[in-house]
C-alpha cells in the first residue's frame, strides 16, 4: 500500500490557448491586453474536454492574471464541468519582452528565437527586454511556495511559453537551467508529479495538444512564426 507521506501530487501545466499578437501589417498588439482568437478558445475548449473524459479534478488554479491565461481556465473550467475561482499569481507573468522598435535589424531574429534555443544563457534577453535569468528569479520561488502550501493534491497551472519552460527545466534537471528547445504548442497541456523533496519531480508528458496531440503540421516554433508575423512590417 502506498504511503500517504511519500505520495506526489499532480500538476496540470498548460500553456493558454492561441491569440493573435500582430495584425495583417506585423504591428503588435499590446501583449498585455490581447484575448484569446477563435483558434485558442477551440484549444481550451478541447482541454477542458480531455481533462472531464479522464476524470480529471482539481483542488486549485493558478493563473498568471494575464487575460489569456485568465480566458484559457475559464473556458478550461467551463468544459470540465468544474466551478472554481482562477487565482492570479503575477510572479508567473511571461518573460517580458522589450521595444521591438529599438532592436537593430539585424539582431532581430536572435532577439525573437535566443530565448528558445538549446541550453540559453541566463544573460538572453527576450525581445531586449527581461533576460532569462530575471525570470527564473521570479518563477523558481513561486512554484517552491506553491509545493509548500498542503491544500491540494490536484493544481492546474494555465501560463505562457517561456514560464512553462522555466518549470519543466528545473522538473528535469533539477538545476537552474533553462532548455529553450521544449515546445510548448499553444493550448498544450503537461503533467508533472512532485512530491516533498525539492528534487522530486516526474515528467509525465509534455506538449500534449489534445486537438491533435502528435503535431502532425508542426516545423517552426511559436517564436520563429511571430518573427516572420512581426517583420513584414519592419
Amino acid at each position: 500500500m502506498e504511503d500517504p507521506r511519500t505520495r506526489r501530487r499532480r500538476v496540470y501545466l498548460m500553456r493558454h490557448g492561441s491569440v493573435t499578437y500582430f495584425d495583417e501589417t506585423g504591428k503588435p498588439f499590446l501583449p498585455e491586453t490581447v484575448a484569446l482568437n477563435p483558434a485558442g478558445q477551440a484549444q481550451a475548449d478541447a482541454a477542458g474536454i480531455a481533462f472531464r473524459d479522464a476524470g480529471v479534478r482539481f483542488d486549485r488554479v493558478i493563473t498568471s492574471g494575464l487575460p489569456r491565461t485568465v480566458e484559457t481556465a475559464r473556458r478550461v473550467l467551463a468544459a470540465s464541468g468544474q466551478q472554481i475561482a482562477p487565482e492570479t499569481w503575477p510572479d508567473l507573468i511571461e518573460i517580458r519582452g522589450g521595444r521591438l522598435a529599438a532592436i537593430p535589424a539585424g539582431e532581430l531574429r536572435r532577439a525573437f528565437t535566443g530565448a528558445f534555443e538549446g541550453l540559453v544563457d541566463e544573460d538572453q534577453r527576450f525581445l531586449g527586454g527581461e533576460s532569462v535569468g530575471a525570470m527564473m528569479d521570479r518563477v523558481h520561488p513561486a512554484i517552491a511556495r506553491l509545493r509548500a502550501q498542503d491544500d491540494w493534491d490536484t493544481v492546474l497551472l494555465v501560463l505562457h511559453g517561456g514560464v512553462n519552460c522555466a518549470i519543466l527545466s528545473l522538473a528535469l534537471t533539477g538545476q537552474r537551467l533553462f532548455l529553450g528547445g521544449l515546445s510548448q504548442a499553444a493550448g498544450c497541456i503537461n503533467a508533472l508529479d512532485v512530491g516533498a523533496e525539492p528534487r522530486d519531480w516526474v515528467v509525465r508528458f509534455v506538449n500534449y495538444l489534445p486537438p491533435g496531440p502528435l503535431h502532425p503540421d508542426a516545423r517552426a516554433t511559436t517564436m520563429e512564426q511571430l518573427f516572420e508575423q512581426y517583420r513584414k512590417g519592419r
